[in-house]
Parts: structure tokens; sequence; C-alpha cells
């Protein structure tokens, strides 16, 4: 690697020019530059940070890109796993924000929700070893980037261009909880102006706790023609297929005597269902008689078997990107996209629960079958996403003028019901024509517009840097179909939706270059967003015939105001905001129990009011003493973020540190150690459950390079560990509202070896 400099976080939001006119300055050189090796955002408008390619590849083979966002200052990420790859163990917040939102771009394609039900998240169309840099606002965006669901901050994930150069890279990398993965990557080269690559990764492992595997394939292409320097035409593939079992969530005191409680691996011996005769007509000949039988439960645990908890995706994107220049200070640039979008969930259902259900479909004439004992849960999602972004830039003297338009067309399809098993038993085969009950057959459709105008000036001899920027949004959406039981029970088939739609969202930055080594920088910016949740909640039926529909939510809006400072100096860089952010119709995921799968369920209620503040500190420091072999890094934020009634939002601590030492004695060796402390944290949304702070280590050994032993410099291994002093916190993950949580993975090997070529 050669030096890392601050320059990179502004060329990866594509001011390279600009940048590099302004400051120059190379500083804090490393192989590294430490764990947490945060960019600040030299010549931003905003509080910008990045996590840049030299990180990226000291990471755990196969870790979440989702995770990667913990090492930057102000995101509290708790995920499941070593890795984060379980989908339903994600949890984000920064600022008063939570992960759905926060806008995700990916090389210009917005990513749309991150739910995990129907949604985009990021993590399932990126593998680490392609990405060049995730730059992170945690405030207020670009007005030109798109996304409904941003509140202020959007993180963009930007991938690695093609290569001039044939070549490629093998990595094979085997770990703890039986973990292989092996990620190959070939490039074609420069072909007469034509390049390619194409990457395949695979990842299989065992859960850390309980039965049950992960099972990630992960394919990445990208096909580029450049007619001239400044014309070119890019196309993009991702395609992901995933597999993985469940784990439960619990309270607390299930961890504090059962560290690695999971489900079951086996149902009992004996069984939990006795089939007898009865007065069912199960085998289907009109005729209830002795032939047919009811279940008798026997004893044991009927839905803890963990072969009834699975969760499949089968997820592509394709993305044609175009770039020209129209005349040397007018640039055109257009990305159209389509994510396509299959997979399903399973859980079970007890008897007892369907049972009451299956009485009143009966009763209201459906179709539907006597429950035989533990019911099939299935849930499917899928649907299509697909769009275009195009814009200009004109650069007119002092002024560089940005415009552009986002259309998108978003279809989601979800269905849920119950269906009986040979035997009633949890291990039984599904009998597909035998619907113990209904519950959702909908499709929902997203109809997104976006325009926005920014201008920004360069004034006092390039020493200030003004932006002001508008844009507008209006989401079009509509849910039809069965919404929930009350659908099928009451009222039939359902059409539903809402226009949320905001004409004037500005935004207003400046950047002042106070000397060659120091900037101060300030932004205001208004913000509106689709309501978080809005299947969840336009899904919700009243039981109710003869009451009015019940109202739509409304559109989240949201004012950020940042002012902060930079430094770029020969040995230390960093940086210094101060934050105050402010919302009304603020929506929050509460949680109930699901008595089928005795989870925690997310239902949303309107918070009204929220504000936050705060600072965030970040910053890298490389002393001359110790010969420019030893650097360290350390992200400090105090974030108090509560709503109108005073209580401090859930799963918000108000202190969060990271922190780490990087050691470089040679060009064949580098060695980290980092960690990372959450401050205490409410579970719930009036503070009567609090969580205790925890801090973990983890770090990490890389050799390879130039050396004296003979080894091959283009082959390198490296070590990772997770969790390095074995903390034990059955609390590091929460369901905000339920105190129901998810523990901390223990102490985690990896080993990674790598062949470039």
């Amino acid at each position: 690697m050669g030096a890392a400099s601050l320059v990179t976080s502004a060329n990866a939001q594509g001011a390279e020019g600009e940048s590099e006119a302004r400051q120059e300055t190379v500083v804090v050189e490393g192989r590294r530059v430490s764990t947490a090796d945060t960019a600040i955002g030299l010549n931003e408008a905003t509080n910008t940070v990045a996590v840049t390619r030299a990180e990226l590849l000291s990471a755990p083979g196969g870790i979440s890109g989702l995770k990667m966002l913990e090492s930057l200052p102000g995101f509290n990420v708790q995920t499941d796993g070593a890795l984060g790859l379980y989908e339903f163990g994600n949890s984000v917040t920064v600022r008063a924000f939570n992960l759905q939102q926060i806008g995700f771009v990916l090389d210009g394609v917005p990513m749309g929700r991150s739910d995990a039900f129907g949604g985009s998240p990021i993590f399932r169309y990126v593998d680490n070893e392609n990405l060049g840099s995730v730059v992170a606002s945690p405030g207020a965006g670009d007005v030109s980037l798109p996304s409904y669901a941003s509140l202020g901050p959007i993180v963009s994930y930007n991938t690695v261009d093609t290569s001039d150069t044939p070549g490629g890279m093998l990595s094979y990398t085997m770990g703890d909880d039986n973990l292989e993965r092996s990620f190959i990557k070939l490039e074609t080269g420069n072909i007469n102006g034509l390049s390619a690559y194409v990457s395949r990764s695979k990842t299989d492992s065992d859960l850390w706790r309980g039965p049950g595997t992960i099972d990630r394939e992960h394919i990445e292409g990208k096909i580029k023609y450049e007619f001239d320097a400044d014309t070119f035409i890019k196309f993009g593939y991702v395609h992901n297929d995933f597999f993985d079992y469940d784990s439960p969530s619990a309270p607390e005191s299930t961890f504090d005597n059962d560290y690695y409680y999971g489900y079951e691996a086996a149902i009992p011996e004996t069984g939990c269902i006795n089939p007898l005769p009865g007065v069912y007509d199960y085998n289907g000949d009109g005729v209830a008689d002795s032939a047919d039988f009811t279940p008798i439960f026997t004893g044991g645990t009927c839905t803890s078997y963990y072969e009834d908890r699975v969760n499949i995706r089968d997820d592509s994107l394709y993305s044609l990107g175009f770039q020209t220049d129209i005349t040397p200070n007018l640039i055109f640039k257009a990305t159209a996209y389509q994510e396509d979008k299959d997979g399903f969930g399973v859980s079970p259902d007890s008897y007892s629960n369907s049972l009451g259900i299956y009485n009143r479909q009966v009763a209201a004439g459906l179709d539907v079958v006597h429950p035989r004992g533990v019911q099939y849960g299935l849930s499917g999602v899928g649907g299509t996403r697909k769009g275009a972004v195009a814009g200009l830039e004109w650069q007119l003297a002092s002024h560089k003028v940005e415009v552009g338009a986002w259309y998108e067309d978003e279809d989601y399809n979800r269905t849920q019901l119950r269906l009986n098993k040979t035997n009633g038993s949890a291990d039984g085969d599904v009998i597909w024509d035998e619907v113990a009950y209904y519950r959702r057959k909908y499709t929902s459709n997203r109809k997104t517009t976006q325009f926005y105008l920014k201008d920004t000036m360069s004034l006092l001899e390039d020493r200030l840097n003004l932006e002001i920027g508008v844009k507008t949004l209006s989401v079009d959406y509509t849910l039809k179909g069965y919404r929930d039981y009350n659908d099928y029970e009451v009222f039939g088939p359902q059409s539903v939706g809402e226009k949320y739609e905001d004409s004037f969202l500005p935004m207003v930055g400046a950047v002042y270059d106070m000397n060659d080594t120091d900037q101060v920088f300030a932004s205001y910016s208004q913000n509106y967003a689709l309501p978080r949740g809005a299947d969840d909640i336009f899904s919700i039926a009243s039981t109710d015939a003869s009451t009015e529909p019940l109202p739509s939510p409304k559109g989240e809006e949201s004012e950020n105001y940042e002012i902060g400072v930079r430094t770029n100096r020969s040995q230390f860089y960093g940086s210094a905001a101060l934050f105050y952010t402010t919302f009304d119709n603020r929506l929050v995921a509460g949680s109930v129990i699901n008595p089928a799968t005795e989870q925690p369920e997310a239902f949303y209620i309107n918070a009204g009011k929220t504000e936050s503040y705060g600072f965030e500190l970040s910053g890298v420091f490389q002393p001359a003493f110790l010969n420019d072999k030893v650097y360290f890094d350390g992200n400090l934020t105090y974030n108090h973020a509560e709503d109108e009634s005073g209580f401090v939002l859930a799963d918000s601590p108000e202190w969060l540190v990271t922190g780490g030492v990087t050691y470089e004695p040679t060009e064949w060796l580098v060695a980290n150690i980092s960690g990372k402390y959450t401050g205490k944290r409410f579970a719930d949304y009036t503070e009567a459950y609090e969580m205790d702070s925890y801090a973990v280590l983890s770090g990490y050994l890389d050799l390879g390079g130039p050396n004296d032993f003979g080894i091959p410099e283009n082959v390198s291994l490296r070590f990772n560990v997770d969790n390095l002093l074995d903390e034990e916190v059955p609390t590091a993950f929460v369901f905000a509202g339920s105190a129901f949580f998810r523990p901390l993975n223990p102490r985690t090997f990896q080993a990674t070896l790598t062949v470039r070529f």
C-alpha cells in the first residue's frame, strides 16, 4: 500500500480535481491507517467520514458490509456473530436515526429499504474485496444522492474500477464455527478500451450458538468500455444467494443461565404429537370417521426445532451507467438499474395459536383445514425495483452547477400463511394443499421521483467553497390485497395508500480554508422520508368493519445542523463536529412478542418530535519519535437523543468510543489491536430497562509483501480475531421496545491466505 491520503475521502465523493487543487498534502504514511481508517472528508461541507480500501482488506474474510460502519464516528452498529451475516440481527443508530432512516447507495444506485423482509439491505450486494471505499455523511448527505429513506444520513459504497492490466486474486479463509470461505476474482485488463472483471465468493459456516448453518454464494461482475478519456459505458451485475437458519433472541435472564442458548437440534424422542382417531376429515374423503385423527399433545417442545426456522433469499441487481463530456465544461451522467428479489422465510406455529385463528376463518367461510399440530409458517417475499438516475455537471467560471433527477418504480409482494405437516410433527413433510389459516397476500408499490439543483461556488481565491442545493421528493405509495387476518375474515381484499411529497428541501453548506492545514465547515439541511415500516403500518387491518379506516402515517421530516473543524498535519489528522438534529412525526419500532414464534415482531408508533445533539471527534496520530512505525486512531462520540416526553431513545448510547494502535515494523508485517466501547443504553422507550455498557477488543496480523525469506510478494497471510478477551455480554443486541436481546459472540479466530496474480 502507498501513503494514506486525506484526499481519498473527497475523491470518493466525486470531487477529485477540486480537492487536489485546494489541498494536496499527503500525510500519515502507512500500509494501513489503523483499523479505524476514517478519512475525514477533506473539502466536504458536511462531516464526511470513510472506511478506505486498506481497512476493507484488513477486515475478517466474509464480514458484512454493514458491520464495517462500526469503525466510523457516530455509528452504533450491533450485529449477530463475528461476521454479522445474520440478517435479522442488525441494528444501526447514528445521531437520532436508525438503520431504516439511513440512505444507502451502491455506485450511484439507490438501495431502497433496509428491511430484511422485502428490502434491499446493502450487505447483500457487496463483497469487501471489491470495495474501494465506504463514505458516510452521518448528518446531511448530498442533495444529488437518491434516497426516499434518508432523513439526513447517506452512506455510499463505491466498488473498485476495472483494471487496465490482466490478473486476479484467490483467497481462502478458515476459522471457528467451521467457517470456510473462498473468493476468486479474474480481470481481463484493458483490451482496446474494453475491460471487465468477475468475482465469486462462497461462505459456509455453522451458527455460533445452536444448530444450523449459513450458506452464502455471491457473484459480482463489471464490464466497462471507454470511448475516450471522458466517455464510457459500464455494466454491473450482483447476484446473492443466501440461506441460513434462525437463532432465537430472549430476555437477558435466558443468556445469563445459558449463554449459548439456541433452538433444538432434534425433536424429543417421544414426539410432540400423538395422532389418534378423531372427528376431523384429514384424509379428504368428505367423511369424518376413524380414518381421520385429531392431534393430542404428549409433551416435549414442539416449536423449537431448528429445521423449522430458515431464511432464503435470491437477489440480483443489474446496472448500466454512461458518462460523457458534452462540452469540455459540461458532463452528463446516467445510471439505469433493475433489482429482482425472491425468497421466503419459515417459522413454526403452535397448535393452540393456529386453532384460534382457524376457528375464526372457518366461521368466515374460508377454505381452511383443521391444524394437525405444529404448523409450517411460510412467509414469501419478492418483487422488482427498476429506475434511473441522471444528471448534468456544468463548470462555469467559479461555479459548478449540478442538476438531475431520479425515478424508481418498486413492486413488493408479501404472502403469509400456515400449512399443515404430516402427523402434525415439526419434522413432518409439508402438506401444501392443507392451509390451516391465511394471514397476508398483498403487493405494495412505490413510485418515487426526485429532482435536485446544486451550485458550488468558489470564493475568496478558492479558500471558501459555498454549496447551495435544493431537492424535491415525491413517493406515491399503494398497497393492494389481503393486508392481515381481518381482510380474510371481514373486509375482503383492500386497496390503501398515500402520496408523500415535499417540493422544497434545501441544503446549505460551506468549507473555509483557514490555512494550508486547517478547515472549518458548516451545513444545514431539511429532509423528508417515506414513513419507515410503511408496509407494516398499512397492512394493519381494523377489527371493526363499522369504523373509519385507520389514518395514514405522516411523512417523517428532519432538520440537521452541524459545524466543525478538520486538520491535516504531518503527524496527525482529525476532525471535530458539533451537531443538532430535530424532526417531526418520527416513527419508532416497538416490539410485541408473537405467540406463534415466541420472538419479537415490530410495530410502529409515532413518537412525535425528537431531537438529538452532541459531538463527534475522529483522528489518526503517527508520532515521529516512534519512527513512523506506529500510529494510533480514535473516535469519540457523544449523542443525546430523546423524544418530546424527555425519554432517551431506545438503543441510543450517549457515549461511543473506538480506537486502535497499528504497528508496521517492516514492509511485510502489519499488526493491529483495536477496541470499541458502547455506553449505557435503554431497551425501551420509557427508560425502564437499562443495559450495561461494554467494551470489546479485536485485532489482526497481516504477513506479506517485500521480504528476505524468498516468499513471493504476491502471497499474504492474515490472522483475525474478534472479541479478543472473550467477553460475555448478554445484551449486545436489543430489539428496541421489547427487552429481547442477542448476546455478543465469543472469541472468534480466522486465517486467510491470499494470492494475487
